[in-house]
């Protein structure tokens, strides 16, 4: 996931982003943000998020189109970005129930553990009652505290026991904590709820570690029923019906999941070794060396990420010529990571390197088209 280190990103972008519209009304600006929804539930992300920039910057403070941006961005893994736009949310209307929810799962995802814990404890302070506050906190604790998390999803479902989310998250903890029969019994509870093809493919996987190889092909063949597309069920399922002996449909089923999602590494790794045990020495071969090259821009992005977070650190530190340093660094190990383009554009511009700061943005927006530069302030 690429993540946009910098806290005050959202707030430089949104300054100069003003300085490119005109002159509007506020509905101008709601006009802008509906037209957003309707094409982000189109399958426009990259169209929804330009109009939501440009929302923001004729209304800044307006909750709602400060919320929508902040769930544009962190789709698209600006964490950072997104977390300031949520705070500008809650700043615009402190009693934003979605907003603050948003914001401590955006502080979770950001690794701001603490942060986030500190926040999501505020809301439950601020309503014991209330299970989704209870669910968020345990959220926020799931990647510090096990015990904690399951408790505060165990009081969420208290509070709420037909809240199949809570649920699920829960048997994901219990999961982690290597209680697969309790993590079992909450998905299944899930599932009577609300039916979700996540949730039986948690299931089919713990059955699958249990080595319980006609529940778990049931439960991942259900996943995909739900959901044609999930080719983490197809990948899941090859394994366990190689497991189960039946190799031409394990093949079947982890082709299909290599065509749905070419990215993954691991479904090439497990393809190739299917088929080398059924003496396909050639397809064996293409699908490691798939799996190697994955494998390898994985180490490469996530050494690039590093650089750029220490650079964004830099940054809020106010040191801008080490900023630079690390944002080229991260750009010279995976030239292809745009966040690192995008944030180098920033500190170049509050270096006064406008030139400079402009051919940064343009390189993270032909990367990103969603990365929308601030080319009006920049041309100046």
């Amino acid at each position: 996931m690429w993540a946009l280190r910098g806290a005050a990103l959202v707030a430089a972008t949104l300054a100069l982003s003003a300085g490119m519209a005109p002159p509007q009304e506020p509905r101008s600006a709601r006009a802008l943000y509906e037209r957003a929804v309707e094409l982000d539930a189109a399958g426009d992300q990259a169209g929804a998020l330009s109009l939501l920039w440009k929302a923001a910057g004729v209304d800044p403070a307006d909750a709602d189109i400060q919320n929508q941006l902040g769930e544009s961005l962190q789709r698209i893994g600006a964490l950072d970005a997104a977390i300031e736009s949520y705070r500008a949310a809650l700043a615009a209307r402190p009693s934003f129930r979605k907003a603050a929810n948003n914001l401590v799962l955006a502080l979770v995802a950001a690794g701001r553990g603490s942060e986030s814990t500190d926040l999501a404890r505020r809301l439950v302070a601020a309503a014991p009652d209330a299970a989704d506050a209870h669910f968020t906190l345990g959220l926020a604790q799931a990647e510090q505290d096990v015990d904690e998390a399951v408790r505060s999803f165990q009081r969420a479902i208290e509070i709420a026991p037909d809240d199949a989310l809570a649920r699920y998250n829960l048997a994901l903890v219990l999961r982690r904590m290597d209680r697969l029969d309790a993590a079992a019994d909450e998905l299944r509870q899930a599932i009577a709820i609300a039916p979700r093809a996540e949730a039986h493919f948690q299931l089919g996987v713990i059955r699958w570690h249990q080595h319980r190889l006609e529940e778990a092909a049931d439960a991942l063949r259900a996943a995909i029923a739900l959901d044609p597309k999930h080719a983490e069920a197809h990948h899941a399922l090859g394994g366990v019906l190689h497991a189960a002996g039946d190799r031409a449909r394990a093949i079947q089923m982890l082709r299909r999941a290599a065509a749905l999602r070419p990215e993954l590494a691991d479904v090439h790794y497990t393809l190739a070794r299917v088929l080398r045990a059924a003496g396909d020495a050639a397809g064996a071969a293409h699908h490691q060396g798939e799996a190697d090259r994955l494998r390898e821009r994985a180490r490469l992005e996530q050494e690039a990420r590093v650089w750029t977070s220490t650079g964004s650190a830099r940054m809020q530190a106010g040191d801008l010529i080490a900023a630079v340093d690390h944002f080229r660094r991260a750009a010279s190990i995976l030239d292809a990571y745009a966040p690192a383009h995008y944030q180098l554009g920033i500190a170049l511009l509050r270096l006064g390197q406008v030139d400079a700061a402009r051919d940064a943005f343009a390189r993270a927006q032909q990367l990103n088209p969603s990365l929308v530069p601030p080319t009006a302030r920049t041309s100046r």
